[in-house]
């Protein structure tokens, strides 16, 4: 099912519980425009609440996942952060976008894949990074960039790539900014899974449908597990969270029905509840 996003910059399709949103400007390797952005808020806003939406897969059109910011756009008006507004006026509408696009792939209580038929640079590998779950085509790629172009970074690509590379390797792939081939972040685990080009859709498909038809009230849970360990870090903090969501999932249909399937040794069928 299509669903109307606002803009052709952005599509999206709900199919068997996977959400697939596309960034959808091939001809400039997919960089975000403000309708990209304002869209890509709206419809993580929408999925967030809908009991339809399982699983949420980010892709982009063509050969490229994303370049991050509009370069030429940014260029062509003489300033990549202020334009038209104060210099704190940019840093709220800055910080209000992060929030509601990379920060809510991380934070949504669903799993997210980014799945990239190609470069991901800036802040699109910082979207790429937000996700739960990567997979790349053999022939992308992964780049910072910010250094190129005298930034220092947005879109929250700091925190998340600290936290998968640790932060000796992230800072030298920031300041450096150098290509980071497929096979490469597969070894950093900068990505889960690296297959050839025309396998990448159907790859990314068997493992949406995996999480889709998954214990949705646990995966809830396990993704604020994993997100308040690395917030909090505390351990007695994070086992008192895990109890907590752990007793209350034990009461929940899934798990039930996954434990009466489990004994008569047959796939479970979860239902979300």
């Amino acid at each position: 099912m299509s669903i109307d996003t606002g803009t052709e910059d952005l599509l999206a399709d709900l199919d068997q519980g996977v959400l697939t949103i596309t960034l959808n400007r091939p001809e400039a390797r997919n960089a975000m425009s403000g309708a990209m952005t304002a869209a890509l808020q709206k419809t993580l806003a929408s999925a967030e609440f809908d009991p339809e939406v399982r699983c949420i897969v980010l892709t982009g059109a063509g050969k490229g996942f994303c370049a991050g910011g509009d370069v030429k756009g940014m260029a062509a008006s003489g300033d990549g952060t202020v334009g038209a507004n104060t210099i704190d006026g940019a840093i709220h509408r800055q910080r209000v976008n992060q929030r509601a696009t990379a920060g809510k792939l991380y934070a949504i209580p669903k799993p997210t894949i980014a799945a990239l038929p190609g470069a991901a640079a800036g802040a699109g590998l910082s979207l790429a990074l937000a996700c739960d779950l990567r997979i790349m085509s053999s022939n992308a790629i992964m780049t910072t960039a910010f250094a190129k172009v005298g930034f220092s970074g947005d879109y929250g690509g700091t925190f998340f790539m600290s936290q998968l590379v640790g932060t000796a390797k992230a800072r030298e792939l920031y300041f450096l900014s150098d290509r980071v081939s497929a096979a490469e972040a597969l070894a950093l685990g900068l990505t889960n899974w690296v297959c050839e080009p025309e396998q990448l859709a159907d790859k990314t498909r068997e493992i949406a449908l995996r999480l889709a038809s998954g214990p949705t009230v646990a995966y809830r849970y396990m993704k604020e597990n994993f997100n308040r360990a690395l917030s909090a870090g505390d351990a007695d903090d994070c086992m008192d969270l895990e109890a907590t969501h752990h007793v209350h999932c034990g009461q929940t249909e899934d798990h039930r029905q996954a434990v009466k399937a489990f004994v008569e040794k047959r796939e479970p069928v979860f239902q979300g509840r």
